[in-house]
């Protein structure tokens, strides 16, 4: 892998510092390091592999002063929306964590795991899924390949570092003073089936995302999804519960087989011993923990799972980096190549 350079956008929010943990910790060589941020936030000092650095504000004129191979995005749609463009502008390619271009046609939603070919047909902007999709898809798709998915109904039990910042501070700001400030009711000791806007459908926006972003990603517009999309009282780690229906029939072992072979899959299921995946066990991982895997009894094909994952790591960051990691490496970019 040859040295990049390398804007983060967002870098002071919580996934932009996600971005320079993982950056570090997989050897990513960068040869420049821009690090961009609102107005508010321009002038801070973040360290990244012993080396102080100052965040700049984000700017066309800092944009175009400082030309980079990639930029990573962290920092809301709007920002993305005006922004990213200009990145564009500059052929620098742009992997977004935000919502704005996911379900735009021309721009690839990808999840090195599920659809890495994806990554390679971008006009310079490439969406990185929402946190709880990228985990779904990635447990979902080596059983789509093997028994052929019909139905899927998720019950997802998502932590306050989802919505950010604000999200953990208000959890840790009710165990103090018990005033909410982020989410429209308490969530310390209570849950909340409740994340982002409500639809004209009923469903709420991040529902929706989940079940549009699933089709894309896999490929499978049909599909039939139902999901349901709940804030718990947990600092990190995303849950689901997720209900399959197949086309075809199964044999239990060999599933389990399938899923402890699958790239970027955990198998963690022995209920003999209470073992089963959890957000406190996934802190800090890359990898998709499955557990509580069994025939739903009421269904001729069906089967429930419960499927955990680190949303910062995961779910964002690390994500976005794998997608970086497939640009740059040239035998990734040899084998596309080759196909096509």
């Amino acid at each position: 892998m040859k040295p990049i350079s390398l804007a983060i956008v967002g870098a002071t929010g919580v996934v932009g510092r996600k971005f320079l943990e993982v950056l570090s910790e997989r050897n990513i060589p960068i040869q420049e390091l821009v690090l961009f941020a609102s107005h508010k936030s321009a002038g801070q000092i973040i360290s990244f592999k012993g080396s102080d650095r100052v965040v700049i504000a984000l700017t066309e004129d800092n944009i175009n002063s400082h030309p980079v191979d990639y930029a990573l995005f962290s920092a809301g749609a709007t920002v993305s929306k005006v922004f990213a463009p200009l990145f564009k502008k500059n052929h620098t390619i742009v992997i977004d964590n935000s919502s704005h271009f996911r379900m735009d046609s021309d721009v690839p939603l990808v999840v090195p795991e599920v659809n890495p070919e994806d990554a390679f047909k971008h006009d310079y902007i490439i969406a990185n899924p929402n946190c709880s999709t990228i985990q779904a898809v990635v447990a979902l798709k080596p059983l789509h390949e093997a028994y052929h998915l019909k139905r899927v109904v998720i019950s997802t039990y998502q932590a306050v570092s989802g919505s950010g910042i604000n999200g953990i501070y208000d959890l840790e700001h009710q165990l103090k003073t018990g005033e909410t400030t982020k989410f429209p009711y308490q969530i310390h000791q209570n849950v909340l089936p409740h994340i982002d806007v409500f639809m004209e459908s009923g469903n709420t926006k991040e529902e929706e995302k989940m079940i549009f972003e699933m089709r894309k990603i896999m490929g499978l517009p049909n599909l039939k999804i139902s999901a349901t999309a709940v804030r718990v009282p947990v600092v990190n780690g995303h849950s689901e519960s997720i209900n399959v229906e197949f086309e075809k029939p199964y044999d239990l072992t060999e599933l389990k087989d399938l899923l402890s072979k699958s790239q970027g899959v955990i198998l963690y299921d022995d209920p003999k011993e209470l073992k089963y995946p959890m957000p406190i066990i996934v802190n800090q991982k890359d990898e998709v923990f499955v557990g509580r895997i069994r025939r739903d009894q009421s269904l001729e094909s069906g089967l429930n799972m419960f499927v955990v994952a680190d949303n910062i790591r995961k779910g964002a960051a690390t994500n976005a980096i794998q997608i970086l990691e497939l640009l740059t490496n040239e035998n990734s970019l040899k084998a596309y190549k080759t196909v096509h």
